[in-house]
């Protein structure tokens, strides 16, 4: 049976150059929602010319946000961190069906996050995109996104590190109430 993936993407649509603080703020905001949610973590696009480990020991190095850093090492040592480009044709497959978080989600893809719930809950995997930086995600990923995912349902904009950790939070509480009601 395949194994149950629930992914936090973060797609860095700031400086693909320049190191900012907001990028390895936002990672060590990151991790312990993911740690805490059983998500993992995936990076698209940051400037980060390392390897996952390096990145690591540099964020534990350069914030005290989640415990130094710590959750993050933890998710590297439980392989559920990754970093790559953004692909310019699909995702891996194992990361599952692609979500694109929106306040403005096209109406023939949007889906609520109860349905997202009902789908993981059935061993289903889903990797949730979320942009890093002021113009959101890249409106190219809109198109390859099966599903469209408003975590307010209210068409609400959440600044990015307030959606990080309302989709997993909202989705775990959802599949909680599942499997209590199972």
């Amino acid at each position: 049976m395949k194994q149950l993936m629930l992914t936090l993407g973060i797609v860095n649509t700031y400086d693909k150059i320049k190191i900012l603080d907001a990028h390895y703020r936002a990672i060590a905001r990151a991790a312990p929602i993911c740690h805490a949610y059983g998500f993992h973590l995936a990076l698209y696009d940051f400037p980060f010319k390392m390897t996952a480990e390096e990145l690591v020991a540099f964020v534990m190095e350069k914030t005290t946000i989640g415990e130094a850093g710590s959750y993050l090492k933890t998710l590297y040592g439980k392989n559920h961190l990754s970093m790559s480009d953004l692909p310019k044709k699909g995702f891996p497959s194992h990361f599952g069906e692609i979500v694109i978080t929106t306040s403005k989600p096209d109406p023939k893809k949007q889906v609520l996050p109860v349905k997202i719930a009902e789908e993981a809950f059935r061993n289903r995997s889903f990797l949730f995109l979320v942009g890093l930086g002021h113009k959101g995600l890249p409106k190219e990923l809109f198109e390859r996104g099966k599903y469209h995912l408003d975590i307010t349902c209210k068409g609400l904009s959440l600044e990015t590190c307030t959606a990080i950790g309302a989709i997993p939070a909202n989705l775990s509480g959802l599949m909680t109430k599942l499997e209590v009601e199972k």
